[in-house]
């Protein structure tokens, strides 16, 4: 990828990912995206060019930026225009928690993402630019519209929802299958490309920090020669969990069983994942946890969350984040209740889940 402090031409566009797929045609490639869920910057380079495609309420125009140490803007005689720009500060990564719920009746918001994928936000606000949880959906199954590429982020994991997607990563070996029920941990930085997947596709995506830049390495062809499943990628193992003949184990809450992934061991503690369900009829009781934060999404089934006098029924599709140290009260499971949860602690000051 070229330097950052490299000029580049900057160009307003309406729809991002077709002025992507037009520069691509015409003899351009594409380095990076950001962010991912509902990208509003592209970078892309060719014929000697880069250029850097804004989303903006309108088409056409440009100016030429340079990075510099103080910002100001020139005009040239014929009227071009030239911006000095220091290079873009990182957003906020890491806040304090607090308590959120979406419920799970509507399905408005979703938009098109990266490579055509179609996200859904599932906390409002991010935690202040903390975290990020998405539904993503493919509806029309086929060969995905990707490529290698990764992520700059501290944590991320995806979990399998609904139908199947083919994947690879880096020093895993050949491609695999993921199916509902099966969940990844990605490592920070770790190359992978999604293939193909069936009709209906459905992943959740709970990454940090809440907007990251996904860049593209042109160079590295998946699968590669060298496979390293213990390999680590700043501090993090690659993470392939298989949902079906998994093992049980009591959850926080006598009466409730998790499947438990080994994310939590995987990530040193900075992220884990558990899917929990009652092994007993009238499963209830409380919690309080001491992560940093956890985030809650219903695959299927319903429950009621208590917390103070407040009562909150979460149905199939809500999601909440839980702040440590609450009193919260879990109680009218139904028998089917399945929960992803995912719990998220700040790198500096990881701790066991």
């Amino acid at each position: 990828m070229p330097s950052p402090e490299a000029a580049e031409v900057v160009l307003s566009c309406r729809e991002i990912a077709a002025c992507v797929d037009f520069f691509v045609d015409h003899g351009f490639r594409l380095e990076s995206i950001f962010p991912a869920d509902e990208p509003r910057r592209a970078r892309l380079t060719g014929h000697g060019l880069r250029l850097a495609l804004e989303r903006g309420d309108r088409d056409g125009g440009g100016h030429l930026r340079i990075r510099a140490e103080r910002a100001r803007e020139v005009t040239a005689p014929n009227g071009a225009r030239l911006e000095f720009a220091p290079p873009p500060r990182p957003g906020p990564t890491w806040q304090r928690a607090t308590f959120f719920v979406r419920r799970g009746e509507a399905e408005d918001g979703w938009h098109e993402g990266r490579a055509g994928m179609l996200y859904r936000d599932l906390v409002g606000g991010r935690q202040d630019g903390s975290l990020i949880a998405s539904r993503i959906r493919i509806p029309r199954g086929g060969p995905v519209r990707d490529y290698v590429h990764f992520h700059r982020v501290a944590a991320q994991v995806i979990y399998c929802r609904k139908g199947s997607v083919r994947v690879v990563y880096e020093d895993q070996g050949e491609p695999f299958l993921m199916r509902a029920g099966d969940c990844v941990l990605q490592p920070p930085e770790i190359r992978h490309r999604v293939l193909e997947s069936s009709d209906e596709l459905e992943v959740v995506e709970v990454s940090s920090p809440a907007e990251h830049e996904t860049c593209v390495d042109h160079e590295l062809e998946l699968p590669n020669d060298r496979i390293d499943p213990a390999r680590e990628f700043s501090g993090q193992r690659f993470v392939r969990h298989q949902g079906s003949g998994a093992v049980l184990q009591p959850w926080d809450i006598a009466g409730f069983d998790a499947r438990e992934t080994g994310i939590a061991k995987a990530s040193g503690g900075a992220v884990g994942v558990r899917v929990v369900r009652p092994a007993e009829p009238d499963a209830a009781g409380e919690l309080s946890h001491r992560d940093d934060r956890r985030f809650w999404f219903v695959l299927r089934g319903a429950l009621t969350l208590r917390r103070g006098g407040e009562a909150h029924r979460l149905t199939t599709d809500a999601a909440c984040v839980l702040p440590p140290g609450e009193a919260l009260t879990v109680t009218e499971c139904t028998a089917d209740l399945e929960l992803l949860e995912v719990a998220h602690n700040r790198q500096d000051s990881r701790r066991s889940v």
